[in-house]
Order: C-alpha cells, then structure tokens, then sequence
C-alpha cells in the first residue's frame, strides 16, 4: 500500500511560535515512518509559508530560547475549492499531493479557527479542533459562558474590553472578585501575557501587557486548588485520559515556567488524587469537551479544591506536543504510546473528512 503523505503545519505569527516550532519537531520524529510520509510546511513570523526540509527545518533546535525556523525552502501558495494541488510553490517546483494535515500551529491565526477554516476551504482533512471549537475555546470569555450555561463551574470573571476597561478601577473589580486577581488576554494561549496581581499598580501594568496581545481581556478571581489537567481524545464518541497534576514552584504557571524554566514546575502523572476525585474530573472533561464543540483532541485543565470542588480553568484544542508537553504524557501513561497517539489523530481527521464529504454529496444530490 502506499503511504498517506501528511502535511505538519507549524510556526506561525502568533507569540507561541517557537513552542509550535518544538512541537513539529516531536511530532516529526514520532510519526510511523512504514505508514506516512510528510511535509513540512513552516510559517514565518511575517505569515509566509515555506515548504521545509525535514533534515535541516530548523536553527538551534535544542535550545528553546533560540530554536528558530529556517526559511530557505521555496514560498507556497493556496488554492482554494481544488480537489488536488492545493499547495503550489512560487518558484514552480512541483509538490507531492498532501493525504491530510497535522495543524500545530499555537495560539492567535492557528488555535482561533483561522486556519481550520482555510484547511476547510482547501478541502484538506486536518487533526484537531474544527472552526467552531478551535474559536470557541481559544476565546476565553466565550468558552467561559459556554461551560457555566452547561452547568459546569468556572473561575469567576470579568471580560473588558479596552473602552470598559478604561472605566474599571482595580478596587472595583477586588470588590466583586476578591484578590488576588488573574489578568489575561481573552484570545491566547501558553500563559502568554497572564499575570498575577496584588495591587492597583500591578493591575495597571497587567492590564497595558494583556491589552497588548488582544482587544478583550479576563479578569478572574484566583482558584486556590491543585491544578490538574486530562487529554480528552476522539470525534463523537471521545475518550479521556488519566489525570496529571502541574506542581508548580514558580508564583504562576506562566509561559517561561511551561516551556523555558527547568526548575519552575514539575509534572505528576497520574495525578495523587483519589479515584472518585479522578473519575469526576474525566467525566467533566468530557462534558466540557462536548459543551466547546470539539474534535480530534483537547487538554482540559481544572482546578481541584480543597473542598473537592472541580473548576474548569480552560481547554486547549492544540496542546503542545513538546518534550515536556501533558497531552502526549498523559495519553502515554493512559496506555496510548506518542506514535500511536499521532497515528490516532490522523485517522480521527480522515474519519471525519470522510463523514464531512459524504454529507455534501447528500446535499447536493437532494
């Protein structure tokens, strides 16, 4: 049989390039070499995309404060509604036909829906979340709404935008929330631009950095409780992995704690909770999986209370694949080794292409 070319989408404009820079690489060296081949499509911090050699994709590869994407490879172009030769190079050069695409590109333009919908529009089955669920979960404050009218507990919050947030005073907010407070940028991901505040100035500066990153901002109550996070897995009928536990030695799990500080967390996995508290947590996952719409795969991250409360603190659609990343580690620990964890996904996305195409063709024929 011959194999299914895979197309591995990654980099991108957003502030977690070099985290999807790192995911590529696992991804790359996991896959099942006997069954796929691949292609390597890069997108500079300019939103170019480069056709990539696997053997030389990337500058300082194992140095996550200077990994970086190298851009010899010639410039592609799209085109949409073909049924072959989406991607073509500038330069002329001919291109293998991609089977199906790996979208690992991380935060704003590649989690938000944006590149789910033009994966759509190429008619290129893809992995992971589709338009709805990608959007919907990266924006904090819709995903929020979404999850409490389904009756699933969240963090408290306010949503502001910059106008409102001009007109909303620190002592305002502690009054209706409490402190300390957590400020994030409602459209990213990674911790980027979060921060933790005690005080008025430190608000001011909190809300200069997320306004810096998105036009909407969260301003939640801070959780005291373990955080503990599931790997959820499947199209209708998704599975859950074993919980896992972030112990974190840092104020925060910020951005440099998750993928550039060696000391700042550790993981657990399994997580030392009772079954019962477990069970609940995968249950809910599932639940919150469901309630965002999602597909393929997302990383479901809870807070577990003293009190044995169960809040939900967000889902990601495209969790990091890197070294340390708990999507993979979870899964693995749960039973499903890292190359059959991508082969998994890549079979969830032709399903679904599949049942998306029959479903056209009996539109059309009505």
């Amino acid at each position: 049989m011959s194999k299914t070319r895979v197309g591995i989408i990654f980099g991108g404009r957003s502030a977690e390039h070099e985290v999807s820079l790192q995911s590529a690489k696992n991804i790359l060296d996991a896959l099942d070499k006997n069954r796929f081949d691949v292609s390597l499509i890069g997108i500079d911090k300019l939103g170019l995309w480069h056709l990539c050699d696997p053997t030389s994709f990337l500058l300082n590869a194992d140095d996550p404060k200077r990994i970086a994407l190298n851009t010899a490879g010639p410039v592609l172009s799209v085109i949409p509604g073909a049924e072959r030769g989406q991607l073509v190079a500038a330069d002329g050069q001919a291109l293998p036909q991609i089977d199906v695409v790996f979208p690992i590109v991380h935060g704003t333009l590649g989690e938000d829906g944006t590149l789910q919908g033009l994966l759509r529009t190429l008619n290129l089955p893809f992995a992971g979340p589709g338009v709805l669920g990608a959007a919907a979960a990266m924006d904090k404050d819709v995903a929020k709404r979404l999850l409490r009218d389904a009756g699933l507990a969240v963090a408290p919050f306010v949503c502001l935008t910059r106008i409102s947030a001009a007109r909303t005073g620190y002592d305002a907010l502690v009054a209706e929330l409490g402190s300390p407070l957590f400020v994030k940028p409602a459209n990213q991901g990674s911790s980027v631009g979060v921060s933790k505040v005690r005080n008025a100035a430190e608000y001011d500066t909190a809300m200069a950095l997320a306004l810096s990153f998105d036009h909407k901002v969260l301003v939640e109550s801070a959780i005291s409780g373990r955080e503990i996070e599931c790997a959820v897995l499947g199209n209708e009928l998704p599975e859950a992995s074993l919980c896992g536990e972030v112990v974190v030695h840092d104020d925060f799990y910020a951005y440099d704690t998750k993928y550039i500080s060696a000391n700042g967390a550790e993981t657990v996995i399994p997580a030392d909770i009772a079954a019962d508290a477990q069970e609940r947590i995968r249950e809910i996952a599932l639940r919150a999986y469901q309630a965002l719409d999602c597909i393929g795969m997302a990383r479901v991250d809870v807070f577990l209370t003293r009190a044995g409360d169960v809040v939900i603190n967000e889902l990601n659609t495209l969790p990091g694949f890197t070294k340390i990343s708990m999507y993979p580690k979870l899964w693995g620990a749960t039973g499903l080794d890292y190359t059959s964890l991508i082969t998994r996904l890549i079979e969830l996305a032709l399903e679904r292409h599949a049942a998306d195409k029959a479903l056209r063709s009996s539109i059309t024929s009505a």
